[in-house]
């Protein structure tokens, strides 16, 4: 037998065997529930990828709700911005229906992770909003109040819709550090505040901040372990807060209003070159 015969056999032998394989997988139990694992992985996958998308738009929904809420310092009448960004939050709460609805019959624990940023990012809006208009922070309760959503939906044509109830509960891990975010977006108002002349808002913000830090101190690390890494950015608000305040107390009849938030965001550029340093 010469080179080219044996490949040739060689060859034969190994088509063969593909077609022993084929007619053996078809039959075999085996492959048969392998087959079924990777379907139910592949619509797992699937699922997780959809979360993901919409966890990314209720991100940047918030954001902007954020982004329009600090309006409220430079304009005569706040409840036209508060308005409006409610109006784009009942939107965000709209995509949130869109995840209970992905989440319904399915373990939320397994997808967690696909939807937590947004969530978080939800929370720190809601809280954000919820404190200018009334100077108290929203509790978990009612924030899940709001997660309330009616679906209509029917697979057969012939039978009137049917009307069911979708209900998400924000997790407490969620709410905890979307409020110690909201520490830095009270940070930002303050400054804007005291451009504007308002020394009053300062320092019911110093206040405020001081109950946030004192209720996570109390957590410590009990804890999620993100909260730690948040605990230090929230001190540096507080301080930046404090620092503000004290400069109103001290200096505050030297300085002319229209120059203290000048004064202010040198402090704390000069402040968080000092952190950088250290």
């Amino acid at each position: 037998m010469n080179k080219r015969e044996g490949e040739g056999w060689s060859r034969r032998n190994a088509e063969a065997a593909q077609e022993r394989d084929a007619l053996a997988n078809s039959s075999s139990p085996v492959i048969a529930a392998f087959k079924v694992f990777q379907q139910e992985l592949d619509t797992r996958h699937d699922k997780y990828e959809r979360l993901v998308k919409i966890s990314r738009d209720i991100t940047i929904e918030s954001k902007r709700s954020i982004f329009l809420l600090h309006r409220v310092t430079n304009i005569p009448d706040p409840e036209v911005v508060l308005n409006e960004a409610e109006s784009k939050l009942d939107g965000v709460r709209q995509k949130i229906g869109q995840i209970a609805e992905e989440l319904r019959g399915e373990d939320i624990y397994q997808f967690h992770r696909a939807f937590t940023p947004g969530i978080q990012e939800y929370v720190e809006a809601i809280t954000f909003l919820h404190y200018i208009r009334h100077r108290s922070l929203i509790s978990l309760e009612e924030i899940n109040a709001k997660l309330v959503f009616m679906k209509t939906g029917n697979a057969d044509p012939k039978v009137r819709l049917m009307t069911h109830v979708l209900t998400f509960q924000v997790m407490p891990a969620d709410y905890l550090l979307g409020v110690a975010d909201l520490t830095g977006e009270l940070m930002r108002l303050c400054i804007g505040s005291v451009g504007n002349g308002d020394i009053d808002t300062p320092f019911q913000l110093s206040q405020f901040l001081r109950q946030i830090h004192d209720g996570f101190s109390y957590i410590g690390n009990t804890g999620p372990y993100e909260v730690s890494k948040k605990l230090h950015t929230l001190r540096q608000s507080l301080g930046k807060v404090e620092d503000a305040c004290y400069t109103l107390r001290v200096r505050g009849s030297e300085i002319p209003k229209h120059m203290l938030a000048d004064v202010f965001c040198t402090r704390t550029t000069h402040m968080d070159t000092e952190e950088g340093v250290v």
